[in-house]
């Protein structure tokens, strides 16, 4: 994900998208940089044009596997997760390709690194299962992904604890008063939101097709890791033989390990422009009672509980 830096520099896009930017409702966000309104969500502009490449041009193979959530959700850790379920299997931990490079490496984001510098990259010669993430919402993914029989896995948290850790990491670059951010996330104006609408698109396709769309609560994830990981690898059709394998998953994938690696301390990102540290910071359910005032806490869990009235989806914690 690009910061608010990266985007108020140079147009990061083509003149090509110049036509459809003109028309698009557009606001600043934080006072530094443009998002426009793209299909109900909102979007930086490198990153909309991405997406319509992705829309456009992304076919999906049936044996695909395509996370996607909101931003700071739990991304890091669902494609690290997923990798060291899917990815090559190691007999010696010094040959973890984790040492080597950031998650995001292995499972790359596709509007945000895979079609951000090539509007048709040619994936045909990638490996199977190929593995991708996508923040974008459901009502734009390409119909190959809809239709074809590729699975995909969706991480949510906690609305408060969400918009928290999106403030320490745009703060990374320049530091926001949070309630900039608070305005702007309860009014659903931030990079791929509005949360809610997101979350909600992607709950109610994993009701109607469970068998393509997994759901999956961050906080579970923290208080449940092994029942959690094991029906992850479940759906995906690579159920664990035993107990060490499962252990094995959750410790190679884990924030204390990652953040501690030499790789993920000194690294940067080339697609975020940002160090890859600031991806790791502390990763905690209830963070938010750190930052966020009491009448914040009852703003946000009023809007949480209007926004999900019905849907049978509870995320006030």
């Amino acid at each position: 994900m690009a910061t608010p830096d990266t985007e108020s520099s140079a147009a990061h896009y083509s003149d090509s998208l110049k036509p459809l930017l003109d028309q698009l409702p557009k606001i600043s966000y934080g006072d530094t940089f443009t998002l426009y309104q793209w299909e109900g969500f909102w979007y930086a502009p490198r990153h909309l044009e991405a997406a319509k490449s992705v829309q456009s041009n992304f076919e999906a193979r049936d044996d695909d596997i395509i996370l996607a959530s909101s931003l700071k959700t739990g991304t890091i850790w669902l494609k690290a997760l997923l990798f060291c379920i899917m990815g090559p299997k190691i007999s010696d931990i010094n040959e973890d390709p984790l040492l080597k490079n950031h998650p995001a490496v292995y499972v790359q984001t596709l509007e945000t690194q895979t079609y951000l510098a090539n509007p048709n990259p040619d994936l045909s010669s990638m490996p199977t299962p190929r593995l991708f993430h996508t923040h974008m919402p459901y009502n734009v993914l390409p119909d190959s992904i809809k239709n074809s029989k590729c699975k995909m896995v969706y991480i949510v948290r906690n609305p408060k604890d969400t918009l928290v850790s999106m403030w320490h990491f745009f703060s990374t670059v320049k530091q926001y008063p949070i309630q900039v951010l608070f305005e702007g996330f309860c009014n659903g104006v931030h990079p791929f939101g509005p949360f809610f609408d997101h979350v909600l698109q992607f709950w109610n396709e994993s009701l109607r097709a469970p068998e393509k769309v997994l759901f999956l609560k961050y906080e579970e994830l923290k208080s449940d890791p092994k029942g959690q990981v094991k029906k992850l690898a479940a759906f995906l059709g690579r159920p664990f033989e035993n107990e060490e394998q499962v252990d094995q998953v959750l410790w190679r994938s884990s924030l204390e390990r990652l953040k501690n690696l030499e790789v993920n301390k000194t690294g940067f990102d080339p697609w975020a422009q940002m160090p890859n540290s600031s991806f790791f910071r502390r990763g905690v359910v209830g963070d938010w009672k750190n930052a966020l005032t009491p009448e914040m806490e009852e703003r946000l869990d009023q809007i949480t509980k209007t926004k999900l009235a019905g849907s049978g989806l509870d995320l006030v914690i």
